[in-house]
């Protein structure tokens, strides 16, 4: 019995070990110094301290493929592993880690992916994972508003080409310029300027600008943010939903582990009973 319960004991502990805070925070704390590492490498250093950064990140590496195959030896089930996309973001990202960065052909290759290795970050947080598995599950909502958006961009875009092409052409010239502007507008980039121009010719044109600014700057981004806000918040009582299902099945389980501790006990006394009973027929 005990041969049988021991590979999940096992697993049981590596989980454990891998889910303590105590492991996180180096993981964390290692992502944090690949980071450091990289934007060193940025600057113009000694020889010495580029072969110690060298030497850094060769540990570094060493350290998230340990880190990788330990937290799938942790996975208690092997397959669904690499069903969480963030285990399989992470496992590209530790894998393409191992490119030799001397090998001239692969070099760039193996620079971005050890960019990457920051986004682990993200992975290793569940705050982090919760806030991008909401923006992307908000993507799709976000999608309407963009296209709404593009719309209302066309529209102003056109109009801004007849109106005010003659104005200045290199803001206004045609329609692909004019959504350029709008946009340097909707981000307030001076766009008082833009508009000051077009009022010495047309000076009620700031109903133009304002009503264009009302609309994309306050407008539709409430709406992007409340798109983005309705997603977490339907996240967050999923989340709390699956914890309370979690909880019910572990009282559950132990209520069953308890009914079957008593059913044992009762087991063990009628036995003991029994042997008492033919211990004193057999005395009489």
């Amino acid at each position: 019995m005990s041969l049988e319960l021991s590979p999940t004991a096992g697993f049981n502990q590596l989980h454990r070990i891998e889910s303590s805070t105590l492991f996180q925070g180096v993981v964390i704390a290692i992502i944090i110094l690949s980071a450091l590492t990289i934007g060193a490498k940025t600057y113009d250093l000694p020889p010495l301290v580029e072969q110690s950064l060298g030497v850094m990140d060769a540990a570094i590496t060493l350290f998230f493929l340990i880190e990788i195959l330990f937290r799938f030896a942790a996975s208690p089930i092997k397959r669904r592993f690499f069903m969480d996309g963030w285990n399989v973001f992470d496992t590209l990202v530790v894998i393409g880690s191992l490119i030799p960065l001397d090998n001239s052909e692969a070099v760039l290759l193996g620079r971005l992916l050890r960019v990457f290795r920051v986004l682990r970050l993200v992975s290793v947080v569940p705050e982090l994972r919760f806030l991008i598995n909401s923006l992307l599950k908000a993507i799709p909502r976000m999608g309407y508003i963009a296209l709404l958006m593009f719309i209302i961009f066309y529209i102003y875009a056109a109009m801004g080409s007849m109106f005010f092409a003659k104005v200045d052409e290199d803001l206004w010239g045609d329609v692909a310029i004019s959504m350029l502007t709008l946009f340097r507008v909707a981000t307030f980039e001076d766009w008082t300027d833009v508009m000051y121009a077009t009022m010495e010719h047309y000076p009620l044109s700031w109903i133009f600008y304002l009503t264009f600014i009302f609309l994309t700057a306050f407008v539709f981004l409430n709406m992007m943010i409340g798109a983005i806000l309705e997603v977490m918040s339907e996240e967050q009582n999923a989340k709390q939903a699956q914890q309370a299902h979690d909880e019910r099945d572990e009282i559950t389980r132990q209520l069953r582990d308890v009914q079957s501790q008593l059913a044992e006990l009762v087991s063990l006394s009628k036995s003991e009973q029994n042997g008492l009973g033919h211990g004193k027929m057999e005395d009489s």
